[in-house]
């Protein structure tokens, strides 16, 4: 994901590459031929020439020229760094999951309350064309009232490298959050699924209740190791209409510009950092969303019981 940062942020006005800080060698030269995500992609070379270079955290806090730091680093290590940063004074953009629990989220957001700093979490989804159409969509009341949806997310258990919180942390934590972000906490939960680390497999089949009948179904996760393309996709139906979105298929029925949803977000980010209020992206809602989705989680354990939702 540091990979698709750069790549996005060298293509937003205002927006300058300072310093990069790894302990790859070859990273700090701009080499990521060897980087792969859920896309697979290679990102081959990137100039990097412009901007300083650090091996270690401390010393990147400590330049001053320094307004904002992007953290794409494995999320254990999220709120250390993170509150580090804060409390040199900058602004921190972090990728998700912002946290592997609540607790550790929530004091994230109270240091960069006490700080005075923005905190955002890269939760790129409620950046992504389609998905921000649908948040349009719903909050316009075109379609009438909104009656229910169904989320979903899936890929192989990645290959590339050694991934924390497993496959409902890596994928259904988007859409935990924009579930969240759309239509509130829910009323209460329901889950199923399997999870077997040997095998690759992680799945969540979780029902959010909202009340009055409608409700959100948020499914998918890792399907096995080996090959199998990441997909995504979304059905929202309304009283005068469904709206759907998936990328397997390449069905869409939402009228939305065509926009580059991580740019978008280092965008937006930066112009929080510049004053702006964060409206779209505040960070308790990232927190609360590392709760549902862990609430979640603990649901799938009681196989199908129908719990509160206390968050």
């Amino acid at each position: 994901m540091g990979t698709t940062h750069i790549l996005a942020a060298q293509s937003v006005n205002g927006l300058e590459i300072a310093a990069v800080c790894d302990s790859d060698e070859r990273k700090l030269a701009g080499d990521f031929r060897e980087v792969r995500g859920n896309s697979g992609s290679p990102a081959g070379q990137v100039d990097l020439s412009g901007a300083a270079k650090y091996r270690q955290i401390a010393a990147l806090l400590a330049d001053p020229s320094i307004d904002a730091v992007d953290i794409c680093l494995p999320t254990g290590v999220h709120e250390r760094v993170a509150v580090e940063t804060l409390r040199a004074g900058k602004h921190v953009l972090v990728e998700k999951p912002m946290a592997l629990d609540g607790e550790s989220a929530d004091r994230m957001v109270t240091e960069a309350e006490l700080q005075g700093r923005v905190l955002m979490a890269a939760q790129c989804i409620r950046f992504w064309p389609e998905y921000a159409a649908l948040r349009e969509t719903l909050r316009s009341g075109r379609l009438g009232k909104f009656r229910g949806a169904v989320l979903r997310r899936r890929c192989a258990a990645p290959s590339w490298g050694v991934w924390e919180g497993g496959g409902a942390f890596d994928l259904l934590v988007h859409d935990f959050d924009f579930a969240l972000h759309l239509f509130g906490m829910p009323e209460a939960i329901s889950a199923a699924g399997y999870a077997d680390d040997n095998a690759g497999i992680d799945l969540l089949h979780a029902i959010l209740f909202y009340g009055g009948g409608v409700s959100v179904l948020i499914t998918g996760g890792w399907l096995n190791r080996g090959e199998y393309p990441f997909s995504m996709e979304f059905t929202a139906t309304f009283d005068r209409d469904s709206v759907e979105y998936s990328t397997a298929s390449g069905a869409g029925v939402l009228d939305c510009p065509p926009r580059q949803a991580y740019a978008a977000e280092l965008a937006y980010f930066a112009a929080c950092c510049a004053g702006q209020p964060n409206t779209v992206c505040p960070p308790r809602e990232s927190a609360n969303a590392i709760k549902l989705l862990r609430l979640a989680l603990e649901a799938r354990g009681r196989q199908g019981e129908k719990i509160a939702c206390g968050v």
